[in-house]
Parts: structure tokens; C-alpha cells; sequence
């Protein structure tokens, strides 16, 4: 069964039952906070699992709670977020890249309870893509390090009742995995710095680690953590834009609001120029065990 059959089958479903067949079609699921984004699991979209019981043990603890797909190679689906705020709206920068052949059809389209919407993708095995955000565009993308609100949860939106994501389009025919990079760079060209191929590649690197630690932060270490990570990022080189789409969607799934994640990035970069990017953090290394603490330990960088 195809992703557009699968979120088809879940229309009118209780969220539990919905959770189940999520699962039970391969596609591992996590809960999330009734009427929001944020996970109720410690470590997040690392813990999406499909197995069945404890996709049942979960629900049956928290019967309204959102049903959560992590994005990459782990479900098998990309997913382009188009925005839509009283602020501006990310469909114009979505349709230009359509007239640019950079959105090769989609495996299905769900509306979103702001009236935005997710374009799902077959994600490439072979080729893992990282997730970003392109906020001048409105438009991000949830690749390796990301995740998805999915059908049929709801969620609270700025002075309204709570809305429902709601599938919208099916699969076009003959869909190809989107090249996220090309579309990035279509939606928000940035100049490169005259870097070093080995340096360049190192800070990629670094990048989609840290987004995905970041991701991954609980309540209570969001803003160290997303600090910690937005200076190790200064201290490479790397510009106040560049960071902020490395770590912004990360951070936003997290729980951090867009203005905080953009001020706390500010703040790494004024700390980072003054050469004290690390003040106030443990800067013990992360062993690779679930250890939590009061202090937030930064993910192994190269």
C-alpha cells in the first residue's frame, strides 16, 4: 500500500487506531502532545518504532496523542513543508519551483491545520538527504534529522480551534525522490565562502549531526542545546543564515518557537565573537548512552 492509500485509510480513525496502522504498514510512529508537535517520548523521533505493542502501550497511556513520522530513509518519505502565516505564505516559492521541474510529483499532499501543507517524496535509501529550512522562501524540508505531524492529528493554531491534517492530493504517476539540494538552492541561493573542499565537507557534516541532536532536546535543555550547536557552527565559519537553516526546522521540532530559535542563534553568534561560545555548558562528549542530565552534552562532531 502506497503512502497516499495508507494516509487515505486513516480519515475518521480514532488516534490510537490510526497510530496502529501506521505501524502495522511499515511506518514507524511516536507519540507527540495532544493539540501540538512536541514528542512525549524522551529522545524524540529516535524512538519511532513499529512495533506493535508498543505503538499500543503508548496510545493506550495517551489516547489523544499525535501521531509523529520521522522523515529520511527510516520511513522511506521526504516531506516538503510549505508554510502558510498570516506573516506570508510559502506557496508562490512552491509553485515556482514546480514551473522549475524541481518538484517531481509527490506521493501525496496533507493539508495542515494553518492551511499550509506537506508534499510527501519516496526518500532515496542511497542517498540520504538532511533536513532544512528555507524561512525567507517558507518552505522546509523534513529529510534525515526531521519529522512530520501526520494525519489524523490535530493541532492548536494562533486564535482558532485546534485543526486537523487532512490528506488532499494523491500519488502522481511515476514519482521520483526530490533533490533537496537543488531546490534549496533554487528557493534560497546563498554565496559560498572560498572554502576548502575537506573544510566545506567537515562542516556539512557537523551540520546534520548537530541538527539531528537538536531535534532530539528535550524541555529544559532546548535552548542550551540549540545555543551549544548554533556556536560550534560560528566557530567554523559559517554565517547567521546558513546556521539558521541548518538548525532552525531542527530546533522547531523540538518545541522552540521560530522567534526564540532565531534569537538564541543570534546570541551564539554574539558569544561566539566574543570567543566564549561554551560558557555555561558541559562540554562533556556524547558517549552514545541515553543519559540525561541538567546539563546538555553536545553529539560527537569530526
Amino acid at each position: 500500500m502506497g503512502v497516499g492509500e495508507v494516509l487515505a485509510s486513516l480519515t475518521g480513525r480514532p488516534l490510537p487506531e490510526a497510530a496502529s496502522r501506521l505501524a502495522a504498514a511499515g511506518a514507524p510512529v511516536f507519540p507527540c502532545v495532544p493539540g501540538g508537535k512536541r514528542p512525549l517520548v524522551e529522545h524524540g523521533f529516535h524512538e519511532a518504532t513499529t512495533d506493535a505493542g508498543q505503538v499500543v502501550a503508548w496510545w493506550r497511556r495517551w489516547p489523544t496523542a499525535n501521531i509523529g513520522v520521522p522523515t529520511g530513509t527510516v520511513s522511506s518519505v521526504d516531506v516538503v513543508d510549505v508554510d502558510q502565516k498570516p506573516a506570508g505564505s510559502g506557496f508562490p516559492a512552491f509553485d515556482r519551483a514546480r514551473g522549475a521541474s524541481l518538484i517531481p510529483g509527490w506521493l501525496a499532499l496533507v493539508r495542515t491545520p494553518s492551511g499550509g501543507m506537506h508534499a510527501y517524496f519516496p526518500a532515496d535509501p542511497q542517498q540520504p538527504q538532511p533536513s532544512w529550512q528555507a524561512s525567507r522562501a517558507r518552505v522546509d524540508f523534513r529529510g534525515e534529522g526531521g519529522y512530520v505531524i501526520v494525519p489524523p492529528s490535530r493541532v492548536a493554531v494562533p486564535d482558532g480551534e485546534p485543526g486537523r491534517y487532512e490528506l488532499v492530493g494523491a500519488a502522481c504517476p511515476d514519482v521520483a525522490p526530490v533533490d533537496a539540494a537543488a531546490l534549496r538552492a533554487f528557493l534560497d541561493p546563498r554565496p559560498q565562502p572560498a572554502l576548502s573542499r575537506g573544510v566545506r565537507a567537515t562542516r556539512v557534516q557537523d551540520a546534520e549531526r548537530l541538527a539531528g541532536w537538536v531535534a532530539a532536546l528535550g524541555e529544559g535543555e532546548r535552548n542550551r542545546g540549540l545555543f551549544w550547536a548554533a556556536c560550534r557552527l560560528a566557530e567554523s565559519g559559517a554565517s547567521p543564515g546558513s546556521v539558521e537553516d541548518a538548525l532552525g526546522a531542527a530546533a522547531e521540532h523540538a518545541g522552540l518557537p521560530p522567534r526564540e530559535v532565531a534569537a538564541t542563534i543570534r546570541s551564539a553568534f554574539r558569544t561566539a565573537g566574543a570567543a566564549a561560545p561554551r560558557a555555561g555548558l558541559n562540554m562533556a562528549r556524547h558517549d552514545g548512552s541515553q543519559r540525561r542530565s541538567s546539563q546538555v552534552p553536545g553529539p560527537v562532531l569530526s
